[in-house]
């Protein structure tokens, strides 16, 4: 996945992710996108989670780290804000979405930092990490761009990467992005629009 092909992406589905807002029968903007699939990672209590233990609920899901040092705090922040005011206009939906963020640096994000940083932005989000190899194979399949840049004086590196939210349907294909640059009211849109 290269940074062209996805900065022509995101801009397209979040362009197209109003269209049918009055239509119930419109198709969602991802459908039929090769985004998703199976994954196997780690959870914050370090149990191993696969995609099959999401079946039959609706899941954001969102790759970043935890030593991000503005981006990824931000979008988990409006995403989890997003979540809550769905959680006040329409209960019965919001239970249905589980959050999920996924590390692109397991090599530091241990499960309880995951775990940790995951729920300080709403207590249902769950932190996956896994290996570099289970991580790089879940981030491929969600066609997420990560790259580590270089160390600098302290030791200490950033993760350059992709930072779109994917709204998945509760059989794990793609319905829209979430759109996490637009605020919380604009995610909480986007979750009541396409979760049924």
């Amino acid at each position: 996945m290269t940074r062209l092909y996805l900065s022509l992406l995101v801009p397209l589905a979040v362009a197209l992710a109003g269209c049918g807002a009055s239509d119930p029968q419109a198709q969602p903007p991802l459908a039929g996108a090769r985004i998703g699939g199976p994954f196997r990672l780690v959870d914050a209590t370090g149990k191993t989670v696969t995609d099959r233990d999401f079946a039959g609920r609706y899941r954001i899901v969102y790759f970043g780290y935890t030593f991000c040092p503005d981006v990824c705090p931000t979008d988990m922040q409006v995403l989890g804000a997003g979540l809550k005011a769905l959680e006040a206009s329409a209960p019965a939906k919001a239970a249905k979405i589980v959050p999920i963020f996924v590390t692109v640096d397991p090599e530091r994000d241990t499960p309880a930092i995951v775990g940790r940083f995951a729920t300080t932005f709403h207590p249902r989000f769950v932190g996956l990490t896994g290996t570099p190899a289970q991580v790089d194979a879940a981030r491929k399949a969600y066609a997420v761009w990560a790259q580590k840049g270089a160390p600098s004086a302290g030791g200490g590196y950033l993760v350059n990467h992709s930072n779109q939210a994917y709204l998945m349907d509760p059989d794990g294909k793609p319905l829209a992005l979430v759109p996490s640059d637009q605020g919380p009211q604009a995610v909480a849109a986007t979750l009541d629009q396409w979760v049924r």
